[in-house]
């Protein structure tokens, strides 16, 4: 009697768990591309006060990696006899910057034909401030009878009697400042560490 093996139909994967496969292949890949670019964050970086540069980016020595980084930070860098940009993530107490703290944020104006500061969440990306408020700069904050600029950051406006600049920076989330020179003098350009770099003072406790 011929006995017949009975054929077995290998069962296809499932839609769903193809999808599933796929998107976490995605995350895992993005994920390590993330880590890897956060790595190169502080390469070629010098420090003035609580402010970072890098003097790769705009730099032709800037290698993939530091672009990666310029992307990442929504900075268009352009040569730094140009442009340069500072970024600060604590204050100059070295405490960690909170969009709930208020922070007041003063000192000389830096040596460069034009300059900003601008606030930015922890995802780079800027804060639904009132008013579309994002920066100040060398002619939207007056200087005090000494030279000197001062604002202030933080959830709520500084009392009505204030005459200070305010830079809202509304809700619970991380914190940094991005300070741009444009066409700085050639001894800031040429070492960036001597910049006389504004302090960033926290006032009184977070709400």
């Amino acid at each position: 009697m011929a006995v017949h093996s009975a054929s077995v139909t290998p069962e296809r994967p499932h839609w769903g768990v193809v999808v599933l496969l796929y998107f976490l292949a995605l995350v895992v890949g993005a994920g390590s591309a993330w880590l890897v670019v956060r790595s190169q964050l502080d390469r070629g970086g010098v420090g003035a006060g609580p402010w970072r540069t890098s003097t790769l980016a705009g730099s032709a020595d800037a290698d993939p990696y530091t672009r990666a980084v310029v992307a990442l930070g929504a900075l268009l860098a352009l040569n730094r006899n140009e442009t340069l940009y500072f970024l600060a993530s604590t204050d100059s107490d070295g405490r960690a910057l909170l969009s709930r703290c208020r922070y007041r944020i003063s000192g000389t104006p830096p040596p460069a034909r034009w300059w900003s500061i601008t606030a930015y969440a922890e995802d780079r990306f800027l804060f639904d401030a009132p008013g579309g408020r994002y920066s100040v700069n060398g002619r939207t904050v007056p200087l005090g009878a000494q030279g000197q600029f001062a604002f202030e950051s933080g959830p709520n406006a500084p009392d009505a009697a204030s005459a200070v600049a305010w830079l809202p920076t509304p809700g619970d989330r991380g914190l940094s400042f991005a300070l741009r020179l444009y066409n700085p003098e050639p001894g800031v350009a040429a070492d960036p560490a001597s910049l006389a770099a504004p302090g960033i003072e926290r006032l009184g406790a977070c709400e």
